[in-house]
């Protein structure tokens, strides 16, 4: 998944004078924006609203990731700020509290406690449902470390947002289905971050889903570090895969459109075939990493699949969704690298035509096999080849771009626009429209003709029929 930072949406402190603020930057992946959602849900009734005033925050969460290069660095430097900042607040009285969460908190513990003496908490993804008591005991007695797998399932115990937050979060959600992942990746610390595969119950998906569409929700993106892996307890005491879960997902009322990500190849069965070729909802683009087109280094690292088993799953896919669109993930100058498994991703690239993709230079990460394989692949060799990759994948991403002009595409708008009288929204293969119309569409999935293709958006004119369509 892509990494992005973020911050939690500002709301009004309307619960009184005496609430305290909250301040959430979330690191990484969709996940962690999920979680940081549900961090301020549990924290609610605690009386804690939320800012995107950091200088105004009593509690101040960095939510981190550690899939990335120096992430534990990046968190460090920002604590040095933090760090100045409760400084000054407490020169004025006030009190802050610093916690650094996620998976950087899960693989670090009490090293950053060491390393930095102005946080207060430092707690794992597991452990979220526990921060009102958590904060209390770091109140009481700076330096509390919760990294534990409880046996207790957190999302059991999670707070759900009241229907105002979820309308102001917007009419797409994410809702987290599966964490953890068993494939063991060498080049990935996910397994040790994020513990086992575990899946949450069908009924429990279902109850939170069908709350969002209440709330005015019309699509879904459901999580997980192997999202496809999902594996959770049905009604019925069998054990549901995601296909299974995604047609029962489709007939909530207000539900119109389901994502998934991220996905496994070796987990991609023929029931979510299925679910891509008989349900509207299920939107016609698809996140499926391979990392890399060379059989010799995608058994390095550990993958379980080759590129020609790749290429038949992408076959399947297509002879069942003939209008589906892909992306995925590359990893360039893993240890080992030839130029010519190099150009064997840059063949599997040209062959599969992706609509957009993902790519990184190799950075070893401590833990995993790979970060003590030799031959590693020097800097310059990785920027080289990144650079190529970056322009086909580029190219092709621009070129699909470029074919929905003069199409007409049902696109839900989100949200209103950078100009006056304009809206936004996204198309089934999640492309930015913005075109102009009235705010009372947000919400609405209407047609919207394609006139212009831009670097990163496309913008468009209502279709003259506006009446609503099925994703």
């Amino acid at each position: 998944m892509p990494e992005d930072t973020a911050t939690t949406a500002i709301r009004p402190p309307s619960q009184g004078a005496n609430a305290r603020r909250v301040f959430v930057k979330s690191y990484g992946c969709q996940m962690n924006a999920y979680d940081a959602t549900r961090m301020t849900d549990v924290l609610a009734p605690q009386g804690f609203v939320e800012t995107q005033d950091v200088s105004q925050a009593d509690l101040i969460i960095l939510n981190t990731c550690h899939i990335r290069e120096h992430a534990s660095e990046k968190v460090f430097s920002e604590l040095g700020k933090l760090r100045l900042l409760k400084q000054e607040r407490a020169v004025q009285g006030e009190e802050t509290m610093i916690a650094v969460a996620g998976c950087v908190a899960q693989a670090e513990g009490r090293e950053l406690l060491r390393r930095q003496n102005a946080i207060d908490l430092v707690v794992g993804p597991q452990s979220y449902h526990r921060l009102p008591d958590l904060i209390d005991r770091a109140r009481q007695t700076p330096g509390v470390v919760d990294t534990d797998f409880p046996a207790e399932d957190k999302f059991d115990h999670l707070t759900a947002p009241a229907p105002e937050k979820i309308r102001e979060r917007g009419v797409s959600a994410f809702v987290t289905v599966q964490e953890g992942c068993d494939k063991f990746c060498t080049f990935c610390v996910v397994p040790y971050t994020r513990g086992a595969e575990v899946s949450r119950p069908v009924s429990q998906i279902v109850e939170e889903v069908s709350r969002l569409a209440q709330s005015g929700v019309r699509e879904v993106s459901l999580l997980g570090q192997n999202v496809n892996a999902y594996h959770g307890e049905g009604p019925d005491g069998a054990t549901w895969s995601l296909g299974r879960l995604a047609y029962r997902l489709a007939e909530i009322p207000g539900i119109a459109r389901i994502r998934y990500m991220t996905s496994h190849p070796n987990d991609l069965d023929e029931e979510l075939i299925a679910a891509h070729r008989d349900l509207p909802a299920m939107m016609p683009f698809l996140h499926l990493p391979v990392q890399s087109g060379s059989d010799r280094i995608l058994a390095a690292m550990n993958r379980k699949h080759t590129a020609a088993s790749y290429l038949q799953l992408i076959e399947k896919l297509r002879a069942a969704r003939p209008d589906l669109a892909l992306s995925s993930d590359f990893i360039v100058g893993f240890p080992g690298e030839s130029e010519a498994d190099f150009q064997a991703t840059l063949d599997l690239v040209t062959q599969v035509n992706f609509a957009s993709s993902y790519f990184f230079k190799y950075s070893a990460r401590p833990g995993t096999g790979a970060a003590t394989m030799e031959d590693q692949v020097a800097e310059e060799v990785k920027v080289e080849r990144l650079a190529r990759l970056q322009k086909l994948v580029d190219d092709q991403r621009r070129a699909f771009n470029a074919a929905t002009v003069g199409r007409t595409l049902p696109v839900l708008f989100e949200k209103t626009g950078r100009h006056p009288g304009q809206i936004g929204g996204k198309t089934p293969y999640l492309q930015a429209v913005h075109c102009d119309g009235p705010a009372d569409l947000i919400g609405s999935i209407v047609d919207v003709t394609i006139i212009e293709s831009g670097p990163n958006s496309l913008h468009g004119r209502l279709a003259s029929e506006q009446k609503e369509q099925p994703g």
